[in-house]
C-alpha cells in the first residue's frame, strides 16, 4: 500500500496562508479566459452553426489553400477549412443549400468528394455531419441551459446542505472551472460542439465531487475543533483530503491520456477540455473554494448555529399547539 501514496503523511501544506496569490491568478485567468472568448470566439462546431461538415484525410501533407480552390471552383458556397495537429486531416465546413433539403446536401457533399478525389488521389473521408439552422440554435439553447442549470442546483444544493458561504464558494469555484474551459477553447479554436458540452458538464461534476469532500471534511473538524483558528482548521482540513484529491486526479488523467492516445481525432476535443478540467477543478478545489469560505465570513461557531435552530423547530414540531395548551 505505500507504494500507492502519493502524498505522505502528515502533509502540512499552508495552502490558506497563499490564498491571495492565488485569488489573483484565479482572477487574471477569469479576464483573460472571458477577453479570449469575446475576441475570439468559439469555433462552434456543425452542431451549433448548421451547414455541412466533411474530415478529409490525405496521404500527404497537403496546403489548405489548393483545397480552398478546389472547393471554390464548385460553387457550393464559401468554405471554411481548418487543420488540428495533424497537417494531413482538413475540416471541410460548408453552408447548407437554400433549397433542396436533404437530397441537396446530399448532392453537394457527393459533388466536392468526386471534385477532392479527383484532385488529390488517396485522400479519404472519414466522417459526414449535416445539421440544420433551426436544429444548431436550438442546441445551442438547450447546451447552455444544462450547465447554467447544474452550476445554479450544486450551488444551491451546497447553501442548504450546509451554510451559505459553502454554496457561494461552490459557485465560484465551478464558474471559474467552466470559463477557464470555454477560455481554452477560444485560444486554441479546438472545435467546440457537444462533445464539448458533454465534457463541461462532466467537469462540473467532477469538481463539485472534489469540493464536497472538502466540505464534509471542513464541516467534520468544525464541530471536532470548536475552538481551532478557521485558517488552521481549513489547512487541517484540506491536507486530510489531499491524498484522495490527488489520487483521483492521477488516476482520470491516467485514463485520459489513453483517450488521448488511441482515441482518435473525434474524441480529441473532449479529452482536452477533460484534462483541462481536471487540473482547474482540482485547483479551485484546494486553492480557491476552501480558502474563499475564510474571506465570507466562515467560523466554527457556523455550523453550530445553524444546528441549534435545527434543533429549536424540531422540538417546536414535536411540542405543536395541542401539546403545549393547558387543560
Amino acid at each position: 500500500m505505500k507504494l500507492l501514496k502519493l502524498v505522505p503523511d502528515n502533509t502540512n501544506i499552508g495552502f490558506v496562508a497563499m490564498r491571495k496569490w492565488a485569488f489573483a491568478l484565479t482572477a487574471l485567468l477569469t479576464v483573460l479566459a472571458l477577453g479570449a472568448t469575446a475576441y475570439k470566439g468559439l469555433n462552434m462546431g456543425v452542431d451549433f452553426v448548421g451547414g455541412l461538415m466533411i474530415e478529409a484525410k490525405f496521404p500527404q501533407n497537403v496546403e489548405t489553400d489548393k483545397v480552398r480552390a478546389t472547393i471554390g471552383s464548385l460553387g457550393v458556397g464559401e468554405s471554411s477549412l481548418q487543420q488540428f495537429g495533424d497537417p494531413k486531416t482538413v475540416q471541410i465546413r460548408l453552408p447548407l443549400p437554400e433549397q433542396g433539403g436533404a437530397g441537396a446536401a446530399n448532392a453537394v457533399v457527393e459533388k466536392t468528394r468526386k471534385a477532392m478525389t479527383a484532385q488529390f488521389p488517396g485522400v479519404t473521408f472519414s466522417r459526414y455531419d449535416t445539421v440544420s439552422g433551426k436544429v444548431s440554435g436550438e442546441l445551442i439553447q438547450n447546451g447552455v441551459l444544462a450547465v447554467v442549470l447544474a452550476i445554479l442546483g450544486i450551488a444551491v444544493f451546497s447553501w442548504f446542505r450546509y451554510e451559505w458561504q459553502f454554496g457561494v464558494s461552490t459557485f465560484v469555484a465551478i464558474v471559474h472551472d467552466v470559463l477557464m474551459t470555454l477560455g481554452f477553447f477560444a485560444v486554441t479554436q479546438l472545435e467546440f460542439d457537444l462533445n464539448i458540452v458533454a465534457a463541461v458538464l462532466t467537469i462540473v461534476g467532477y469538481s463539485i465531487n472534489d469540493k464536497m469532500v472538502i466540505d464534509d471534511r471542513i464541516r467534520e473538524n468544525m464541530r471536532k475543533y470548536r475552538k481551532m483558528d478557521m485558517k488552521a482548521l481549513i489547512d487541517l482540513s484540506v491536507n486530510e483530503t489531499l491524498p484522495r484529491t490527488v489520487m483521483t486526479s492521477v488516476t482520470i488523467m491516467l485514463a485520459l491520456g489513453a483517450l488521448l492516445l488511441f482515441g482518435g481525432h473525434v474524441l480529441r476535443g473532449f479529452t482536452a477540455a477533460m484534462m483541462l478540467g481536471i487540473v482547474v477543478g482540482t485547483y479551485s478545489s484546494v486553492y480557491v473554494s476552501s480558502s474563499l469560505l475564510i474571506s465570507l465570513g466562515l467560523t466554527p461557531m457556523s455550523s453550530e448555529k445553524k444546528a441549534s435552530k435545527a434543533n429549536i423547530a424540531a422540538q417546536a414540531e414535536r411540542v405543536g399547539p395541542r401539546d403545549g395548551a393547558q387543560p
